[in-house]
């Protein structure tokens, strides 16, 4: 896809404040210091455009990019940061919650786990929600780069055990391996009409 125009369209911390447009959205799920933003700056050739941090529960609220004024990324804050206070992990737990079941313009969730480890529970419970509430989804592995060709095969295997039915793509926001398969992916997912 040939990206014309990005920019920052809203920052919401409230449901009430979600766009109120019918724009398709793309939506970048994951636990805390995954690499959603890497993800996101890497397929749309942008460095700083969404925040990255070293410092893990960072993203605070729910971020729409607007992409050729045609469709939004979405970066949900990161899951499962025991280090965050409980009542602002509660806050995040309704806000995603909240944004994730009453949204028909959701077209695709990019669930976005660490190749280098087994799966977590909480990226487990994740799964469980999209498929109880239909969402369609794809599995990213980011973090490709740190392994080898073998190692990467080996965690696309184990994530396959984890989600069998889903597509699994290995991905580097530092190499760009895996960026046109996503990009097809989300083309495709845009094509589609609502599922709501």
């Amino acid at each position: 896809m040939k990206i014309a125009s990005v920019r920052l369209h809203a920052s919401v911390y409230r449901l009430e404040d979600l766009p109120r447009d019918e724009k398709p959205e793309i939506v970048f799920l994951g636990r805390s210091n995954v690499g959603k933003s890497s993800v996101i700056n890497s397929l749309l050739r942008m460095r700083h455009l969404a925040r990255t941090s070293s410092t893990p529960g960072r993203t605070r609220g729910v971020y729409f990019y607007a992409i050729n004024e045609r469709f939004y990324f979405v970066d949900l804050p990161g899951y499962g940061y025991a280090e965050v206070p409980h009542s602002l992990r509660r806050a995040w737990s309704r806000l995603i919650e909240g944004y994730l079941e009453n949204r028909p313009q959701i077209r695709l969730s990019l669930l976005i786990v660490d190749a280098r480890h087994e799966p977590t529970p909480l990226d487990l419970q994740m799964r469980e929600w999209l498929e109880v509430h239909r969402r369609p989804y794809i599995v990213l592995l980011t973090k490709a780069d740190k392994l080898s060709t073998g190692e990467v095969k080996r965690s696309v295997e184990r994530a396959a055990r984890v989600f069998p039915t889903v597509t699994i793509i290995p991905y580097s926001a530092r190499t760009g391996l895996g960026r046109e398969a996503v990009w097809r992916e989300i083309e495709n997912a845009l094509a589609c009409p609502s599922s709501r």
